[in-house]
């Protein structure tokens, strides 16, 4: 009987692994360190956590091979074929900087260098027009050139090929002929979208990590049906769903940033149990903190991201933002005088100073330590914390500088710390036309729960919750999701000027390759469900707003009134009497995976004693807080603050002031109170 469920989230440290029992719903967890090669520390840890891949009916995975590989350049030899006169297009760029005061610092090179980039002759007007055929004999040398090279992967970008990938096509069928093994990818099938850098870029991106990605995913996927399993392999992307390894060899890069999806996509999930359908992620780990936001129930998505700046990977991505602020954030002090937190951090090793192997700088788990809020203890014990050195640490490099007391130091730590985190928030939240006020903050990562009441604080924000596994709320993440796919076509067209019956054509060739992809990963058509909207703007402008779209397409002057609508959501202004354009058209075909439900807990009646007892320190005053074990905490159990809740992958802190209550999910609900 294959009743269980199994999800895995591959991070820098620990590689974390989700059980559930469909039948019961209970969820177990494992962690296990993670290995050079992230096969073996995933095998170890299913093995560890006793898993018989034989009554696995899904195995879901997340995954920084993608992400790594673009980081460390650690990529295969790729090859670019471009229209000729524009090999140099990735290069240039957008001539912009990261830093825009800084002349010195260069943008980093290409990942495709310039011998690299071969051309050929063809031409596609603006209208999409073949104006000249690609050069077939041209097309063959490049083709015998690269096969000499022994390049692993290709990428083909001509222009305009947007609107027409007619000659994109013809290169690709001459490429395969010569290196039928390697991939190759096409702009006009990866991004059909305006903007050549970033269609260009985008497809890139997608051909060097191609060869790395499918390796592993084969490599893995046997690995898996050695020891048993039979279903398809499922790997999280960063829109939010989940693809099988037959898509990846085309949509490679799909799966750069897969890891920060899934915390995005668990704490929406979990605020939607507990009746919040607008919600904000915290995930703190510990080295950066990853934020989120879900409006409705829905998370926000964003195409404007990347891995490295100036190359942008322009497939839908749901909108996280990262800054450097973790337990091991290093507190220093800048040349104004000024006391500052991460993001230099002090990483796994040597780690912060109470771990003992050499660090002297203090980081907020110094911090922490030395305020009371953590014990002596970490993982179940499977990293002893110094208590001592975490006090010298904050006394030298905090205390004494700013002539500051011990724990007004540390205090000080945590909240130049908190302040980053809740800057973080408000550019996710404020600055996109949201109120955090309306939200729940739902806190995890292994430190998320130490810091959420405080950030909540911070921002009015009335509720925190806190996930029965906080550590490993980013593998639960992969269990939540259905198998999904993004697909767009440009539509440049003035409302006034749109076709609705045009308009619904192209959402329904759209469809057809949806429905074609879909069916090829073994989706049944009943569980297929389509999602349109259009991007727009008003015109002249480049930036647009997505706006749902209805099937059939009804009037487009709906359209443009609820464009009017979402811009005045989005930047609390509209111009009814400015014209509108249309930009994009966008679907996201969803492919719904069965999911078993969490297990529901009743009350029992049964309060639970402190394990312990211990002095910690809230704005300045030193109190006895009690300290639960998370286990002992039953459904119901309600709380006042002070208190400690201890688990193997979390420490929650509940001040003063707040109250808190075990629901029947078993989530923390804490209410804050100013």
């Amino acid at each position: 009987m294959q009743n269980l469920r199994v999800a895995v989230d591959v991070g820098g440290t620990f590689t974390d692994i989700c059980i559930m029992d469909e039948t019961t719903g209970l969820i177990r967890i494992e962690k296990t360190s993670s290995t050079r090669d992230p096969i073996e520390g995933i095998m170890g840890g299913v093995s560890k956590a006793g898993i018989d891949l034989s009554k696995v009916a899904l195995f879901s995975h997340g995954t920084t091979v993608a992400t790594n590989a673009l980081i460390t350049r650690r990529l295969p030899r790729t090859a670019v074929v471009s229209t000729e006169g524009f090999r140099d297009v990735i290069e240039i760029r957008r001539a912009n900087k990261e830093d825009l005061w800084d002349t010195y610092k260069d943008v980093v090179r290409p990942y495709v260098p310039r011998r690299d980039r071969l051309t050929v002759t063809e031409r596609v007007d603006a209208a999409g027009k073949v104006i000249q055929p690609l050069d077939l004999d041209a097309a063959r040398n490049v083709a015998r050139i690269l096969k000499r090279r022994g390049v692993a992967a290709i990428a083909v970008c001509f222009m305009n090929a947007y609107l027409n990938g007619e000659n994109e096509r013809a290169m690709r069928e001459i490429l395969l002929q010569e290196m039928p093994d390697i991939p190759v990818s096409i702009s006009s099938q990866v991004l059909p979208e305006i903007f050549e850098h970033e269609r260009f870029s985008t497809t890139v991106a997608n051909a060097v990590v191609s060869p790395v990605v499918v390796s592993y995913t084969s490599r893995l996927g046997d690995r898996l049906a050695d020891e048993g399993y039979t279903r398809d392999l499922l790997l999280l992307h960063t829109g939010g769903g989940v693809m099988t390894p037959a898509s990846v060899k085309d949509f490679a890069a799909r799966l750069a940033g897969s890891g920060i999806a899934a915390g995005a996509i668990a704490s929406r999930y979990i605020a939607g149990l507990c009746g919040f359908p607008h919600s904000i992620g915290l995930d703190m780990g510990g080295t950066s903190t990853d934020v989120s936001l879900a409006y409705e129930g829905q998370s926000r998505i964003t195409k404007d991201w990347h891995i490295e700046f100036g190359y942008p990977i322009r497939f839908a991505s749901i909108e996280v933002l990262t800054i450097g602020a973790g337990g091991g954030s290093l507190a220093w002090t800048d040349p104004a005088g000024s006391l500052r937190n991460g993001p230099q951090s002090a990483g796994a090793y040597p780690g912060p100073a109470c771990y003992g192997n050499g660090n002297t700088q203090p980081t907020n788990t110094d911090a922490n330590v030395t305020m009371g809020r953590l014990g002596t203890s970490l993982a179940g014990g499977k990293v002893m914390l110094d208590p001592e050195l975490a006090r010298k640490a904050v006394e030298d490099g905090v205390a004494k500088p700013f002539g500051l007391g011990l724990h007004e130091a540390a205090d000080a730590i945590l909240k130049v710390a908190n302040a980053n985190m809740s800057d973080a928030v408000r550019l996710i939240s404020i600055s996109r036309g949201y109120d955090p006020r309306d939200f729940a903050l739902v806190a995890f990562g292994g430190a998320g729960a130490l810091h959420g009441v405080d950030v909540a604080r911070e921002l009015a924000i009335p509720v925190v919750i806190v996930p029965p596994n906080p550590g490993v709320t980013s593998a639960l993440g992969c269990l939540l999701v259905d198998m999904q796919h993004d697909f767009s076509q440009s539509c440049m067209v003035g409302a006034d000027e749109a076709d609705a019956a045009d308009i619904e054509t192209q959402f329904a060739a759209l469809e057809k390759e949806a429905l074609a992809r879909l069916t090829h990963e073994g989706v049944a058509r009943q569980d297929i469900v389509l999602q349109r909207s259009i991007d727009m703007m008003y015109r002249g402008q480049w930036r647009s707003l997505a706006v749902t779209a209805p099937r059939p397409i009804g009037k487009v002057a709906d359209l443009v009134q609820s464009f009017h609508a979402e811009h005045q959501r989005e930047y609390n202004f509209r111009r009814d009497d400015s014209p509108v354009s249309l930009f994009r058209l966008n679907l996201k075909a969803i492919g719904v995976v069965p999911k078993a439900e969490f297990a529901i807990h009743k009350p029992t009646g049964v309060i639970p004693e402190p394990v312990s007892s211990r002095r910690v320190w809230f704005d300045g005053n030193g109190l006895d807080t009690p300290v639960y074990a998370r286990d002992d905490l039953p459904c119901g159990f309600s709380f006042q603050g002070p208190a400690i809740i201890e688990q193997v992958d979390a420490t929650t802190v509940v001040p003063p002031g707040a109250s808190a209550e075990v629901d029947k999910y078993l989530n923390i609900i804490i209410r804050v109170k100013e």
